[in-house]
């Protein structure tokens, strides 16, 4: 039976923390909309501003009650406003949203914000106060910089898909890993932008690139390839820099997945899980530089021991060794997990034909409200939006200015 989540009476209920932060996104796509989805999730009011299209990603599917994937699970939470920034209209909108915001994230193609006359400068005009953040492919200058960029391409040109797959060929990871890695980039350097401004009442740009944060994921290989002189092999589900680490056959259609990284476990494996006491003493295998250097002897003998044990038994020896193992998943045991059912895990959100399952954000905030957020519809919002824009400019009856 799943954990029950602690009641929280609406009186002693917190706020999210960044409640009362204001942000609108001008995004497509996953980059920018996940980093927004974030800041929503710890409380920021999120707008989400559409071209009369709408973002790209919801045209991708239609499974989750009507919505695609990959919108539903960048964009809950937010409202949705379209606005015309090519007419006046739309861009005198657009400038007084800005006037009352504390954060701006775009993620458009190459130099389209300033196009539309919304550069950095501009921008700043408008609010001082603002933190605005650019995240584009490859960033500014250099030689691509003018390049459309999505997260296949970058994990190509980052060098991800060369130690990734087989030796036969290289791979794709199987989630949009870049624009992940970068949403977690720009989200800290928000939120450390947004304490930089407590202190000076200040904004700033915050310039992010696909690229540049992959790189930063990518220099423990690098770094073989620059002081070792050479990048690690792709090992497919088994680690280029570790071994024993990753996915060995326990049969014909059964593996283990399991991960040794200290000359301890290595010992344990090989005495108490493998019975093969020689093998912790062999010279060949005694560091794991020396097994990664060996490691097209020492697998398939790994292989056959683990065959002769078999699965379940392997798991055993292996728990009862507290070596590290864990299961290879589908998706629906990703669904099913009994670690998520345990924790209570999963939550609602709303969509167009109902209501959906997905997994609570992971910041896990003690006493905040719980909340049932909703995937805006195209536009959703538009009419309360600007009639707060309405209310709120300088000399309205009860005027103010969230930022």
């Amino acid at each position: 039976m799943a954990a029950q989540r602690t009641t929280i009476s609406p009186d002693t209920a917190r706020p999210g923390p960044l409640s009362g932060v204001r942000v609108i996104e001008v995004g497509h796509a996953v980059c920018a909309p996940l980093c927004a989805r974030h800041l929503a999730d710890l409380g920021a009011d999120v707008i989400k501003v559409e071209s009369p299209t709408g973002d790209l990603a919801r045209k991708y599917d239609e499974v989750v009650g009507g919505d695609s994937a990959y919108f539903a699970w960048a964009n809950y939470g937010k409202r949705s406003i379209v606005l015309d920034l090519c007419s006046d209209d739309g861009r005198a909108d657009f400038e007084e949203l800005v006037e009352r915001a504390d954060v701006v994230i775009h993620n458009l193609g190459p130099g389209a914000m300033n196009r539309l006359g919304f550069d950095h400068q501009r921008l700043s005009r408008l609010n001082r106060r603002l933190i605005d953040c650019a995240i584009s492919g490859y960033g500014t200058p250099g030689p691509m910089a003018e390049r459309k960029a999505f997260d296949l391409l970058v994990q190509g040109e980052s060098g991800l898909m060369a130690v990734t797959g087989t030796e036969a060929e290289p791979a794709k990871v199987g989630v949009s890993i870049v624009d992940m890695c970068t949403a977690m980039y720009a989200l800290t350097a928000i939120q450390a932008a947004l304490i930089e401004r407590s202190q000076t009442g200040a904004g700033r740009l915050v310039e992010i690139s696909m690229l540049d944060c992959i790189a930063e994921w990518m220099m423990a290989p690098a770094f073989h390839q620059i002081h070792g002189g050479a990048a690690p092999r792709r090992e497919g589900a088994r680690h280029n820099m570790m071994v024993p680490y990753g996915l060995y056959r326990t049969g014909a259609s059964t593996s283990v997945n399991f991960a040794i990284q200290t000359t301890p476990h290595w010992r344990t494996l090989c005495k108490d899980v493998l019975n093969a006491p020689e093998l912790a003493d062999h010279p060949d295998f005694a560091t794991n530089a020396d097994r990664v250097r060996n490691r097209t002897a020492l697998e398939p003998r790994i292989e056959e021991l683990l065959g002769g044990i078999g699965h379940d038994e392997a798991v055993k020896r292996l728990l009862d060794a507290n070596i590290p193992v864990g299961e290879v998943n589908d998706l629906a045991g990703l669904v099913d997990h009994p670690q998520l059912q345990a924790r209570d895990r999963w939550m609602t959100i709303r969509v167009k034909g109902g209501t959906a399952p997905t997994v609570r954000p992971p910041f896990n905030l003690t006493d905040t409200a719980e909340m049932i957020p909703a995937v805006p519809a195209l536009g959703e919002h538009t009419s309360s939006i600007l009639a707060e824009l309405r209310v709120n400019r300088p000399g309205a009856h009860g005027g103010h200015s969230v930022s």
